[in-house]
């Protein structure tokens, strides 16, 4: 991989980073930067006759992109170490949520069921009301019926 997408990713995945996974991969990268200027010094090197490189020169420069790779292949764990722990943080946040909702749900439910009990309460008590209101009307109208035959009687004879 190239510093370029290794530096590219670094920045999308940069922000959603810790503090701590931050200067990790900065010193990895600052690493990277460090192996890259060595890796160039040795590309330069001609130690053959009339300033050519030797099979030595070319050696050590393998061994330095070698170097890069490795370090490269460090920075891409790191990364998708994590990608995955913000993964299992959105995962776990979203079974919260899901909790959270599945609780309230059941509080609604609940309440419903109470409300719905007050309302077979309200419902039984307007028809006690109901029945004495009757009641009391039979009783009322016995009543003035008893009263005027009592008043006949006591005032024809």
């Amino acid at each position: 991989m190239t510093l370029g997408i290794i530096l590219l990713l670094f920045k999308l995945v940069t922000p959603q980073l810790t503090e701590a996974g931050q200067a990790k991969l900065e010193k990895m990268v600052q690493e990277r930067d460090a192996l890259t200027r060595q890796w160039k010094e040795s590309e330069s090197k001609k130690s053959g006759i009339f300033g050519n490189r030797t099979k030595k020169d070319m050696i050590e420069t393998n061994e330095w992109l070698e170097r890069i790779i490795a370090k490269d292949n460090l920075i891409m764990d790191e990364l998708r170490m994590i990608g995955d722990i913000e993964k299992t943080t959105a995962t776990q946040t979203g079974e919260d949520y899901k909790a959270i909702a599945f609780k309230l749900e059941k509080d609604v439910q609940a309440l419903k069921r109470a409300v719905a009990e007050r309302d077979k309460q309200l419902e039984e008590k307007l028809s006690e009301r109901r029945t004495f209101e009757w009641l009391s009307l039979i009783l009322f109208l016995v009543s003035l019926g008893l009263g005027m035959i009592l008043y006949k009687k006591i005032f024809k004879t």
